[in-house]
């Protein structure tokens, strides 16, 4: 008789490379806690609660997070405007080169970050732009607007559009349409794409170094104390924070993009 439950070599497998990936990040937490405050020790000589105080009255961590926070929002806000835009052009209308403007949409999160770090730096020189917090926008929605495109793409596809037509037969305006059939069908991955931009621009590195002048981010933050370390445990439980802030937009999404077989109209 056949078993659907995996087995024992199969679960050990996968347990080994689960703990091969998050061992790292529970160092973090862990390191978060110790006292010594110099050097990474293993085991820790002590643990203690007050590098979390001591984050707190440092002034330069909330600079750098509410820095991350604008741009990631106002970042995923462009991605969900042009990316959601633009995927309703490629899923619903049929014209000359649309294969070959997907591609080019998608191509930013495929190319290296520094490689697109270095083009808008490029971009930014020749158009006499100074670094400012609008050059990090700019720089963090050319990949955020692919999220939002992959999720919004694939929904819209997956939406029939019969249901658009029988709409308008019904009389229902352009608004309306959109209101009461498109986006009830596209709002979960929308939001999914939204919350899997913000992540992505939250903990963004490479293109930001490139863009941001003498601007710190909460990644380009930690980056900097790990080179000057001062007060080395306060990094980890910045780490922290970080860790949690980007995890749970991608739990939501991840809650969120399941059982879309069941969209309204799919294979009608």
């Amino acid at each position: 008789m056949h078993s659907d439950r995996a087995s024992f070599g199969l679960k050990l497998a996968a347990g080994a490379g689960l703990t091969f990936m998050h061992l790292p990040i529970l160092l973090i937490f862990v390191y978060a806690f110790t006292t010594e405050d110099k050097s990474y020790q293993w085991p820790p000589p002590g643990l203690t609660l007050k590098w979390f105080a001591v984050t707190w009255e440092r002034p330069d961590v909330w600079e750098a997070l509410s820095l991350s926070v604008r741009v990631a929002s106002i970042s995923t806000v462009i991605a969900l405007l042009l990316g959601t835009l633009c995927a309703a052009a490629v899923a619903r209308a049929k014209f000359f080169g649309r294969e070959t403007i997907s591609l080019l949409v998608i191509l930013p999160i495929a190319l290296p970050g520094i490689i697109t770090g270095i083009s808008l730096r490029a971009a930014f020189n020749l158009g006499d732009i100074p670094f400012s917090f609008w050059t990090i926008v700019l720089g963090h929605a050319t990949f955020c607007i692919v999220v939002v495109y992959n999720n919004a793409v694939a929904r819209f596809r997956r939406t029939s559009g019969s249901l658009v037509e029988a709409s308008m037969d019904l009389g229902a305006n352009t608004f309306q349409t959109f209101r009461y059939v498109i986006l009830p069908n596209t709002a979960t991955a929308l939001l999914a794409g939204g919350m899997l931009a913000f992540a992505l621009s939250f903990d963004e590195v490479i293109v930001t170094t490139f863009t941001a002048g003498q601007q710190q981010t909460l990644p380009i933050w930690m980056l900097e104390e790990l080179v000057r370390p001062r007060q080395r445990p306060v990094t980890n439980v910045v780490a922290m924070v970080v860790v949690l802030v980007t995890f749970l937009p991608i739990l939501g999404a991840y809650y969120l993009t399941r059982g879309t077989e069941s969209v309204a109209g799919q294979g009608k």
